[in-house]
Formats: structure tokens, C-alpha cells, sequence
């Protein structure tokens, strides 16, 4: 990495615990920003479509835990 990152890491680190929770907050939304517009749409309609599937009992219901470990398992 660049110096100006490990200066910025280095200022970071010796942020407060809630001071680097909102610097985070701040750059997870920059890059939200960045990705393709209508994104958060085509997100907002799927999910909107899972939930009306469980209504109907089509779609099961999974423990987030469960749900987790199926996702960290996939990204090993």
C-alpha cells in the first residue's frame, strides 16, 4: 500500500472504538455509492420477493446463524 494509506491506518488505529465505528460507517457508504445505480432497487425488489415466498410457505425459514455458516463455508 501506498505511505498515505499506512499514515491513514495509522491515524485510524488510535481512533476511539466509536470514533472508528463511524469513520467505517463513512467509508462502507462511500463505497455503496460507487457500485451501479439501481442496485439498491433490484435489492429492495428481491428481497421483497424471498419475503412474499415465505409468506406463501414456499421459501423456508433459516437461523441467521445457520445462514452464516453456510456463507463463510462458501467463501473458504
Amino acid at each position: 500500500m501506498s505511505s498515505q494509506f499506512d499514515d491513514v491506518e495509522k491515524r485510524a488505529r488510535a481512533l476511539s472504538r466509536e470514533e472508528k465505528a463511524a469513520l467505517a460507517r463513512v467509508l462502507i457508504d462511500d463505497l455503496d455509492r460507487s457500485v451501479e445505480p439501481g442496485v439498491d432497487a433490484l435489492w429492495l425488489e428481491e428481497s421483497r420477493r424471498r419475503y412474499e415466498a415465505y409468506r406463501r410457505g414456499d421459501l423456508e425459514a433459516v437461523p441467521g446463524e445457520v445462514a452464516m455458516d453456510r456463507v463463510r463455508r462458501r467463501l473458504r
